[in-house]
């Protein structure tokens, strides 16, 4: 064959393969580095649910949505997403702690938000997610039970104050612990009812970490998280000098400086009975 008909044919190849490699990276990218956890379907759509280990555990869960009609296999861009995790118990149901949904940014059709659960599944009893979502005005809803697993550390608790108010804590950051000082976040959440767990604003977390395999030795240039009125979340610096286990024990202060939680780590009281947990 005359090099003037195989340049033509090696061109149409290459382009027909470029423009294949094109369409599906830009749909990977979408979801690159996230793990299906499962789906939630109805008559006319598929949720599906992402996060970056593929399955939920207790504490505090980013999870990825999207949208696909079930029809065209299309991923809808313009959806408004609720959601509602709920604990069915033997003789009750309670939600916990969740963030509001909003489209992942530099994304079309992720839309992202985060669930704190404060326990995992038990015997008899589990967890459900109901998605409800609005497309073009019209509304539609898909629920389906879930598993969440327990995490091998404390990363959340849930207690009652001296207040007789119940308080959640959950450990957002760092997620990837090194030695240095460490940005870290909480979120904390109060029991307003079974299905509602506002944000509570303007208290004071004090930290101490310590290692119990260790002396229970602390370390130096740690501080107290204190409110952020941007995200509703609390901030500090948590100061970590080597590998290993670490207990984050904690006090919980209200605005008047009032102790509702915890207690000073001392030679005779080696730990708060408000504590995180952390491993690297």
């Amino acid at each position: 064959m005359k090099l003037k008909y195989i340049l033509p044919i090696l061109f149409i190849s290459i382009f027909a393969v470029s423009c294949s490699s094109d369409d599906n990276d830009s749909e990977t990218n979408e979801i690159e580095g996230l793990t299906l956890v499962q789906e939630l379907t109805n008559a006319t759509h598929t949720i599906e649910l992402y996060n970056a280990t593929g399955e939920f555990l207790t504490g505090y869960n980013v999870i990825s949505i999207r949208v696909k009609d079930n029809v065209s296999n299309a991923y809808v861009e313009n959806a408004s997403i609720t959601w509602n995790p709920v604990m069915q118990m033997t003789n009750m149901s309670h939600s916990c702690p969740k963030s509001a949904i909003v489209k992942d940014s530099g994304k079309t059709t992720v839309y992202e938000g985060f669930i704190i659960y404060q326990m995992a599944n038990l015997d008899g009893s589990g967890w459900s997610l109901t998605v409800d979502y609005t497309i073009n005005g019209e509304a539609y809803s898909a629920t389906d039970t879930i598993t969440v697993m327990q995490a091998e550390k404390q990363n959340v608790t849930s207690f009652t104050g001296s207040d007789n108010t119940r308080y959640i804590i959950a450990l957002l950051q760092p997620q990837t612990p090194k030695i240095a000082i460490n940005d870290m976040v909480v979120g904390l959440y109060k029991m307003e009812s079974m299905m509602s767990f506002p944000v509570v604003e303007d208290y004071t977390i004090t930290l101490d970490p310590r290692m119990p395999g260790m002396g229970n030795h602390s370390s130096p240039n740690n501080t107290d998280l204190t409110y952020n009125s941007i995200n509703g979340l609390y901030y500090g610096d948590l100061s970590l000098t080597m590998t290993g286990y670490w207990v984050l024990n904690l006090k919980l202060l209200n605005t008047q400086n009032e102790v509702l939680k915890g207690e000073d780590v001392t030679t005779d009281n080696i730990q708060s009975s408000l504590y995180l947990e952390l491993e690297f």
